[in-house]
């Protein structure tokens, strides 16, 4: 049994502190760092808020609008997650300039009878009101529910499971993976389904929120429910937090939240479409974007059930952000997770970033989608683990997903394929290293496709493993069950066993022999109370990478 911690006194109050910035490298334009340092002097103070001019809420007011949530789980912990919001459609959540103690407790039944810890954080206006209580002395391998208390309000109760011991003997394992929410495409009915399911963890891949202008009235939302800065690009640390509690008041989202424990990762919608690095996507001068970058990972971090040492914090340097978000996770002896980050660290996309066919730009070996450091990490994992199955989770396809253009064989800029010398050293450095069941997971296409992991798709190569690339839950609307897209794909693409255009997620059972994977799709998104149906079954065998598909 976990610790009984005793209910603190207000001396006892842990203060989360405030915090800043993060790193890049160059691209499609030319600035020495001297210049870009520089610049920064002229950038207005990064983490000011308009939100201070809101009156403190009146006591009885319901804090909890944007729900609770849990994530990165270990053996003996996981992070809960709440932010206060009085009105979550207004600057600051209404919640002005006042710290707010927030009681935490966590309990072995959902009637939260028999508790086993509880504590107190103090949500900061510097902090959006956030709350990231990281709870140790747990059971592994347990479910655990929880809730806080604040200002006369109590949240819902959630549903989270702790990881099992480092290395101990586990059958089996289910899991979800998402993506790609965009809030005014339509409905979250994957998240009714997927809280249905109560996984033991889910994997959010990235594109949590959309930075671009959400129209007037709601899109297929129908709504005008949404605050001042929805109808505008995100640009400022209010903006991108107005627009994480707009996504964040969807109740199926909520309802996945509370189910289940997540782990989160960032992808390029979190800040500005195919960022890269320093780079922004359009020409905005680099020290405005390395603000806005800052103060978008910064929401991020606010928003997501993940521990403080994710965090962005300070640098010395013209960097204007500190962050490691790439971080693994293992579950018993059956499975590891290397839960990657293929924005920060990234070369600029070649070609324009435009759909090309491989040339020595895409060859170069100095280009990378990793970093040297989280490349050596990477690596280094992958010879050490023990585990029956090694996952990448993270954003954009290792795969090949060509398509005929012009005559020739036109591949995706921002995925791995325009980064062909990074993709080998990864890939080839696996199965040097003598790593089986290899699995990929993706989001970022707004499609299903299952393919064959290789090194190179322009000449024979090994399959080394797979890829399970997941479709959107939202973004693109409803879909349909095999698009132009999907035809060219598989035409120009023989490694792709199965493609699909829908909305929906994917649902994993792992056991020692085997990976089974759910496509999860909905033949439409316009109304939120739609059914799910599994629209394929992946089979992967222990020990070969095989496609089987049902």
């Amino acid at each position: 049994m976990p610790n009984i911690s005793p209910r603190p006194s207000l001396a006892d109050l842990r203060i989360d502190g405030d915090t800043t910035l993060h790193a890049g490298t160059t691209r499609r334009r030319f600035l020495t760092w001297a210049g870009v340092a520089a610049g920064i002097a002229t950038v207005p103070a990064l983490f000011t808020t308009d939100a201070a001019s809101a009156p403190p809420p009146r006591r009885g007011s319901d804090l909890f609008t944007l729900g609770v949530a849990s994530g990165d789980p270990l053996p003996d912990g996981v992070v809960l997650w709440t932010r206060l919001a009085a009105d979550p459609l207004a600057r600051g959540g209404a919640m002005g300039l006042l710290p707010v103690p927030v009681e935490w407790e966590i309990a072995t039944d959902h009637g939260m009878r028999h508790v086993v810890a509880r504590g107190v954080e103090v949500a900061t206006p510097e902090n959006g009101h956030s709350v990231h209580a990281d709870v140790r002395g747990l059971r592994p391998a347990a479910d655990y529910f929880y809730r806080f208390r604040a200002g006369g309000s109590l949240s819902a109760i959630g549903r989270t499971r702790t990881a099992p011991s480092h290395g101990s003997r586990l059958s089996a394992l289910t899991f979800a993976f998402a993506s790609c929410q965009s809030w005014a495409d339509g409905h979250y009915p994957a998240y009714a389904d997927m809280a249905a399911h109560a996984p033991d963890v889910v994997f959010h891949l990235g594109d949590y929120i959309y930075e671009k202008p959400i129209p007037v009235d709601g899109g297929r939302r129908k709504t005008a429910a949404t605050p001042v800065s929805a109808h505008r690009e995100c640009a400022t640390l209010d903006d991108y937090r107005d627009r994480y509690a707009l996504y964040k008041l969807d109740p199926h989202l909520q309802a996945a939240h509370r189910a289940s424990p997540f782990i989160t990762i960032f992808d390029d919608h979190e800040v500005d479409n195919n960022w890269a690095a320093e780079v922004p996507e359009d020409n905005q001068p680099i020290p405005e974007f390395l603000a806005r970058r800052a103060q978008a990972m910064r929401a991020w971090w606010e928003n997501t059930p993940v521990r403080v040492a994710q965090r962005p914090r300070p640098t010395p340097t013209a960097d204007l952000y500190d962050l490691r978000a790439y971080r693994r996770f293992s579950y018993g002896d059956l499975v590891e997770f290397s839960v990657l980050d293929t924005r920060t660290f990234r070369s600029d996309q070649a070609n324009g970033d435009n759909d090309t066919a491989h040339n020595a730009a895409t060859a170069d070996p100095r280009r990378t989608i990793t970093g040297a450091a989280q490349e050596k990490w990477l690596l280094d994992g992958l010879a050490a683990s023990r585990a029956r199955w090694n996952v990448l989770a993270h954003q954009t396809t290792i795969a090949d997903l060509a398509r005929r253009k012009n005559g020739e064989r036109a591949v995706s800029m921002d995925g791995w394929s325009g980064y062909e010398a990074s993709r080998a050293r990864i890939l080839d450095g696996a199965r040097e290293r003598g790593v089986h069941n290899l699995v990929s997971i993706v989001g970022d296409i707004h499609r299903n496709v299952v393919s064959e992991l290789r090194s190179t798709y322009s000449r024979p190569s090994p399959t080394v493993g797979v890829e399970l690339a997941g479709t959107s839950i939202a973004s693109g609307a409803d879909g349909e069950d095999s698009d132009a897209s999907d035809k060219q794909l598989k035409a120009a693409s023989p490694h792709i066993r199965f493609g699909n255009a829908q909305r929906g997620y994917v649902l994993n059972r792992l056991s020692a022999d085997r990976w089974e994977a759910d496509y999860r799709v909905s033949d439409s998104i316009a109304a939120p109370d739609v059914s799910l149906h599994r629209r394929a079954q992946i089979t992967i065998p222990s020990g070969r990478p095989d496609i089987d598909v049902l």
